[in-house]
Protein backbone atom coordinates (compact mmCIF):
# COMPACT_ATOMS: atom_id res chain seq x y z
CA UNK A 1 0.00 0.00 0.00
CA UNK A 2 1.15 3.53 -0.97
CA UNK A 3 0.79 6.66 1.18
CA UNK A 4 -2.13 7.77 -0.82
CA UNK A 5 -4.07 4.78 0.29
CA UNK A 6 -3.30 4.72 3.97
CA UNK A 7 -4.52 8.40 3.74
CA UNK A 8 -7.70 7.59 1.93
CA UNK A 9 -7.85 4.80 3.94
CA UNK A 10 -7.92 7.13 7.23
CA UNK A 11 -9.61 9.67 5.23
CA UNK A 12 -13.06 8.24 4.15
CA UNK A 13 -14.24 6.42 7.12
CA UNK A 14 -13.59 9.21 9.54
CA UNK A 15 -15.64 11.06 7.12
CA UNK A 16 -18.51 8.34 7.26
CA UNK A 17 -17.79 8.59 10.91
CA UNK A 18 -18.61 12.51 10.73
CA UNK A 19 -21.73 11.68 8.68
CA UNK A 20 -23.29 8.91 11.27
CA UNK A 21 -22.40 11.61 14.05
CA UNK A 22 -24.42 14.25 12.42
CA UNK A 23 -27.13 11.85 11.91
CA UNK A 24 -27.34 10.44 15.07
CA UNK A 25 -27.65 14.04 16.20
CA UNK A 26 -30.29 14.59 14.01
CA UNK A 27 -32.30 12.25 15.22
CA UNK A 28 -31.59 12.70 18.39
CA UNK A 29 -31.74 16.46 19.27
CA UNK A 30 -35.39 17.60 20.87
CA UNK A 31 -35.40 21.15 19.36
CA UNK A 32 -35.54 21.96 15.00
CA UNK A 33 -32.31 24.06 15.75
CA UNK A 34 -30.59 21.50 17.33
CA UNK A 35 -31.34 18.90 14.70
CA UNK A 36 -30.48 21.90 11.65
CA UNK A 37 -27.19 21.92 13.40
CA UNK A 38 -26.54 18.30 13.60
CA UNK A 39 -27.10 18.14 9.83
CA UNK A 40 -25.60 21.29 8.47
CA UNK A 41 -22.14 21.02 10.81
CA UNK A 42 -20.89 17.43 10.75
CA UNK A 43 -22.24 16.28 7.48
CA UNK A 44 -20.22 19.42 5.66
CA UNK A 45 -17.29 17.95 7.11
CA UNK A 46 -17.83 14.39 6.74
CA UNK A 47 -18.34 15.46 2.98
CA UNK A 48 -14.72 17.15 2.48
CA UNK A 49 -13.10 14.39 4.44
CA UNK A 50 -14.56 12.03 1.86
CA UNK A 51 -13.90 14.35 -0.43
CA UNK A 52 -10.27 14.82 0.26
CA UNK A 53 -9.85 10.93 0.47
CA UNK A 54 -10.86 10.59 -2.54
CA UNK A 55 -9.06 12.92 -4.71
CA UNK A 56 -5.71 11.33 -2.95
CA UNK A 57 -6.84 8.43 -5.24
CA UNK A 58 -7.45 10.43 -8.28
CA UNK A 59 -4.11 10.67 -10.92
CA UNK A 60 -3.27 14.56 -10.51
CA UNK A 61 -4.79 17.70 -9.59
CA UNK A 62 -7.08 18.57 -12.73
CA UNK A 63 -9.06 15.52 -12.02
CA UNK A 64 -9.63 16.63 -8.92
CA UNK A 65 -10.85 19.63 -9.42
CA UNK A 66 -14.67 18.92 -9.49
CA UNK A 67 -14.24 17.54 -5.88
CA UNK A 68 -12.92 20.86 -4.82
CA UNK A 69 -15.96 22.74 -6.86
CA UNK A 70 -18.24 20.46 -4.71
CA UNK A 71 -16.44 20.63 -1.70
CA UNK A 72 -16.45 24.76 -2.05
CA UNK A 73 -20.25 24.76 -3.20
CA UNK A 74 -21.43 22.58 -0.16
CA UNK A 75 -19.16 25.39 2.04
CA UNK A 76 -21.04 27.99 0.62
CA UNK A 77 -24.62 26.82 0.17
CA UNK A 78 -25.43 24.73 3.74
CA UNK A 79 -24.96 27.81 5.88
CA UNK A 80 -27.23 30.08 3.66
CA UNK A 81 -29.40 27.22 3.84
CA UNK A 82 -29.39 26.55 7.63
CA UNK A 83 -30.16 29.91 8.18
CA UNK A 84 -32.57 30.64 6.26
CA UNK A 85 -34.40 27.93 7.23
CA UNK A 86 -33.66 29.33 11.29
CA UNK A 87 -34.90 32.52 10.06
CA UNK A 88 -38.55 30.85 8.12
CA UNK A 89 -39.26 28.43 11.42
CA UNK A 90 -38.37 31.36 13.71
CA UNK A 91 -41.03 33.63 11.85
CA UNK A 92 -43.95 30.74 11.96
CA UNK A 93 -43.39 30.42 15.40
CA UNK A 94 -42.18 26.85 15.43
CA UNK A 95 -38.53 27.42 17.23
CA UNK A 96 -39.18 27.31 21.47
CA UNK A 97 -38.31 30.59 22.34
CA UNK A 98 -37.87 29.47 26.22
CA UNK A 99 -34.49 27.27 25.07
CA UNK A 100 -33.02 30.73 23.09
CA UNK A 101 -30.27 32.30 24.92
CA UNK A 102 -30.25 35.28 22.88
CA UNK A 103 -33.18 36.04 20.95
CA UNK A 104 -31.75 38.65 18.33
CA UNK A 105 -34.45 38.32 15.76
CA UNK A 106 -37.43 39.31 18.86
CA UNK A 107 -36.91 42.98 17.44
CA UNK A 108 -36.51 42.34 13.61
CA UNK A 109 -39.96 40.19 13.05
CA UNK A 110 -42.54 42.63 14.40
CA UNK A 111 -40.48 45.47 12.06
CA UNK A 112 -40.57 43.11 9.29
CA UNK A 113 -43.87 42.29 9.19
CA UNK A 114 -44.95 45.83 9.24
CA UNK A 115 -42.81 46.92 6.49
CA UNK A 116 -44.95 43.90 4.30
CA UNK A 117 -48.61 45.28 5.19
CA UNK A 118 -47.49 49.03 3.88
Amino acid sequence: MTAADWITAVLIPLGALFSLIGMIGLVRFPTLLGRMHAAAKPDTVGLILILLGTAFQLPGLGAALPLVLVALFQCVTIPVLAQTLGRVAYSRGQIDAERLVVDELADALPEAKARQSE
